[in-house]
């Protein structure tokens, strides 16, 4: 297996040149844009990786599935998807227009911005920090790393720039979509976004997901098996934004990205798998994540789409 892993990631790395880390967050411009790792977990708990896999990255919207997963857990997807749509967006992560334009606006998928920060407003918490540490604790229970830690630098970074995710709450807000303190929220939401994680971390989320829901290190239950299998469609219809369909033909597994550059993937009954590689195309996904995952899909029989 680390053979394979390893195959496929230097033979990855000719299309890093071609890709570039995210700027618009101050601090993600810091990371190393030539930095490219895969790992595998099994839902047996077996690990494999290979390439730079001590690199580290924050997960930045791969936290979206940890936020909804407990969303719900707690309230039931009747009321969640009563707020939030389930459809794929062929607009940006970050686009207000769709929102704007269409009434009742309802954000059209808890994968993109608008629909996170409503997802997370709906959690019973008032305090930005008891609704971060939930969301966090989450992210743990999914890694089975309990050394998970928000990188405070990134934190700020983000907060301090974040106008778009501003507008996309207040107006949330000033239609109705949304109610209580918005800055409390965008709070929470920032932070999380700041989680910091390494690759085979991620590929242990992917297993919990493709595990039913349950750790396969931990043995934990960190979900039910129907909140496994909702994460794992709106992955697939809707995990890596306006790149998604192209991605489904691609790779054809339900995976998940972020800004940070990680990739998490989650094969139902096999197990997780995942990428780092902050070296972002166009759409904000990791250029060199993709090629792996591309290659992956083809040499394992990965494809579920």
């Amino acid at each position: 297996m680390e053979n394979i892993l390893k195959e496929a990631v230097e033979s990855s790395r000719s299309v890093l040149k071609k890709g570039s880390v995210a700027t618009y967050i101050p601090e993600l411009a810091k990371a190393d844009p030539e930095a490219l790792a895969a790992a595998f977990c099994g839902t047996d708990g077996a690990m494999a990786s290979a390439g730079d896999v001590n690199t580290s990255i924050t997960v930045q919207s791969i936290s979206k599935v940890a936020s909804l997963g407990l969303a719900l857990q707690m309230l039931g997807e009747d009321l969640i998807f009563s707020r939030v749509g389930v459809e794929s967006s062929a607009d940006p992560f970050n686009s207000i227009m769709r929102l704007e334009m269409k009434a009742p606006h309802r954000p059209l998928n808890p994968m993109i911005n608008s629909g996170a920060i409503l997802v997370l407003s709906l959690l019973p918490f008032k305090e930005s920090g008891e609704r971060l540490q939930a969301v966090l604790e989450t992210m743990r229970l999914m890694t089975a790393n309990q050394d998970l830690a928000i990188n405070e630098a990134v934190a700020v970074s983000e907060r301090d720039t974040s106008d778009r995710n501003r507008s996309l709450g207040y107006f949330l807000r000033s239609v109705g979509s949304m109610q209580g303190d918005v800055e409390n929220v965008l709070d929470s939401y920032f932070r999380q976004c700041a989680i910091e994680t390494t690759v085979k971390d991620l590929a242990v989320m992917g297993a919990t997901l493709a595990s039913g829901g349950r750790n396969p290190l931990s043995g934990n239950l960190i979900f039910s098996e129907r909140v496994a299998l909702i994460l794992r469609a709106l992955m697939g219809t809707c995990g890596l934004y306006d790149g998604s369909g192209d991605f489904a033909v691609r790779v054809g597994l339900p995976a998940k990205s972020g800004v940070g550059g990680g990739i998490v993937g989650s094969i139902a009954g096999r197990g997780g798998i995942a990428t780092v590689g902050p070296a972002l195309d166009s759409r904000g996904n990791s250029i060199g994540g993709i090629r792996v995952l591309e290659h992956l899909s083809r040499s394992m029989s990965l494809r579920v789409l």
